[in-house]
């Protein structure tokens, strides 16, 4: 038998397990029953977990799924998996990791796009009971999770380049199969997944990914997994809607409507398998803001480890969790069970909150002061949690809080604000530059916004408030942004902050002026990055434009900043 999902193996194995085949794709899909809102807040309140991708790509230190076809060729990868015996695999010790990381949950990569099933699924040949190693990967580690307190996941690709009947193939799920059979490819994962969760359950979470081809036809796994079992959290990925977003390898912005989870890697070169003994680690401090910006913007963080080929984690990334566990261990209270806020995540720090207490992490101050917008309720006390002493101010205005220099932590300086009325009835207040730009009060225009989303207009750039800003479509290469002062008024200095997720994508744009008649430009130049300033003779205009002729993606900028 060739290796691979076998459709009529699947219904064969479904009647032989009294499971009914679930019938071809209807246009009616089933309602979805809601999630349970005691099972989101248990997810919640965990805010820190492992994310692991492994498999028999190990073999080659290439990313899961993604080189199949590209790197390695495809009948090369797809018999990794005769050659994988990861003898070193031991599900208790990657448990122990996670712990001592003071991760709260795993999810494990079951199934990635590459097709190949870590567990005894009795669905496909293509599995790891086929390898030299003939263990159970997934039931493994789901009994040390259960034995070591922590809760366990399953990651499963909606997509799948190995399956005959799944429309796209490698590289990359850019080719078109000649022939195919999607009806029969849902009623594979959805067995697949009905597995997952009685064979290996409870489970916290059912993590798909890449749904492609699956729009209205994610409803009917949602609405399985749910009947199977009722407190199962199931991510934005299935094809249809899902109980929380996953923006990834970027922290997500301040929510507290919409649960979510920023996925991010360890790897220091971004990889999420196995990238090689030179792969590397990001800074500790990386690491630890990550967290506390994820905590603070009220979501958790699901950092990825890549296992080794021979089933071990990188004593590179065992050790740099270890470092992030210590640090849980003495202030894990700030960020377990807490919520974002009141004061909003930014390049400053973040703010958590719980009961009657709010924790302010301070990334930056300005000298030994921290100003922070006024809030509605008293504080009754302040202490440095991280070690040292402290004042505090607040009024109608606002707060000040002063840490002597000497006592700022070298990553995180934690703060604990006790106030004497619940911090969750505070409405979230972000932090706005107190700067001298003429461009308080300005209006702005722009020749393209991001989706039209009035989150991302042109009015963001001018506000402020480094954590909004204005964004433009995908594949923008040419834009411009236009500041009105209202008024003409003389100026000699601009600051521009672009969006560091950006990654410096501006690589040519000019700044222009105009009071009557022609622009005029002022100076031009190349990348711009978060925290670009340049000064010229003063000039007198009421109109000014960031001119972006040139750019690698769709520029986006935090703020646009005119100074006397």
């Amino acid at each position: 038998m060739k290796n691979g999902p076998i459709r009529n193996l699947w219904l064969a194995v479904a009647l032989l397990a009294n499971l009914t085949p679930l019938p071809a794709f209807a246009a009616e899909a089933p309602k979805i029953p809601p999630v349970q809102p005691a099972a989101i807040k248990a997810w919640q309140d965990k805010r820190f977990g492992m994310f692991i991708h492994w498999g028999p790509v190990s073999l080659t230190a290439h990313e899961i799924g993604w080189s199949r076809g590209a790197e390695t060729p495809i009948e090369t990868y797809d018999n990794l998996y005769k050659q994988f015996n990861p003898a070193q695999f031991n599900a208790d010790e990657w448990v122990k990791v996670a712990k001592d990381a003071g991760m709260k949950y795993i999810v494990l990569t079951t199934k990635h796009h590459d097709g190949f099933c870590l567990w005894d699924t009795k669905l496909t040949d293509f599995n790891i009971m086929n390898s030299p190693f003939k263990r159970d990967v997934v039931k493994e580690l789901s009994a040390a999770c259960k034995k070591g307190g922590i809760a366990f996941g399953t990651y499963y690709s909606v997509c799948d380049w190995h399956h005959p009947d799944f429309p796209l193939t490698s590289p990359g799920g850019g080719v078109k199969r000649a022939k195919s059979d999607l009806d029969a490819y849902n009623a594979y994962l959805l067995g697949q997944i009905r597995e997952l969760i009685t064979n290996y359950g409870p489970l916290i979470t059912i993590w798909n990914d890449v749904p492609q081809m699956f729009e209205g036809r994610g409803v009917k796994t949602i609405a399985m997994a749910r009947s199977l079992q009722p407190d199962i959290t199931i991510n934005n990925r299935s094809g249809d809607g899902g109980d929380y977003e996953t923006p990834e390898q970027q922290i997500g912005g301040f929510n507290m409507q919409r649960p979510w989870e920023s996925c991010m890697t360890l790897s220091a070169h971004n990889a999420w398998a196995w990238g090689g003994a030179n792969d590397g680690v990001k800074p500790l401090a990386d690491c630890l803001k990550m967290l506390v910006s994820g905590a603070g913007g009220d979501g958790n963080v699901l950092l990825n480890v890549g296992p080794r080929p021979d089933g071990l984690i990188d004593p590179a990334q065992s050790g740099r969790l270890k470092e992030m566990g210590d640090w849980l261990t003495k202030y894990g209270e700030s960020i377990y069970a807490t919520r974002g806020g009141p004061f909003k995540p930014g390049k400053w720090g973040a703010s958590t909150r719980k009961d009657k207490r709010i924790y302010v992490h301070v990334y930056q101050f300005d000298g030994d002061v921290l100003e922070l917008p006024a809030i509605p309720v008293k504080i009754t006390a302040a202490r440095v949690l991280t070690g040292g002493p402290v004042e505090f101010e607040q009024s109608a205005t606002g707060i000040t809080l002063r840490v002597p220099a000497a006592s700022h932590a070298a990553i995180d300086t934690l703060i604990a604000l006790d106030i004497d009325q619940p911090a969750l009835d505070i409405a979230p207040v972000s932090l706005t530059r107190k700067s001298a730009s003429l461009t308080n009060g300005a209006h702005a225009t722009t020749s393209n916004v991001f989706q039209n989303n009035p989150e991302y207009a042109a009015d963001k750039a001018l506000d402020g408030d480094l954590e909004t800003r204005w964004a433009t479509d995908a594949d923008t290469h040419k834009a411009w942004l236009e500041v009105d002062l209202g008024k003409v008024q003389t100026f000699s200095k601009v600051a521009i902050h672009e969006w560091e997720g950006a990654n410096k994508r501006i690589q040519q744009f000019e700044v222009q002026c105009k009071d009557t008649g022609d622009w005029t430009t002022l100076f031009a130049g190349t990348t711009i990055g978060p925290d670009f300033q340049h000064s010229f003779p003063a000039v007198s205009a009421r109109l000014l434009r960031l001119n972006i002729l040139a750019a690698t993606d769709g520029p986006t900028i935090d703020e646009f900043e005119i100074f006397k």
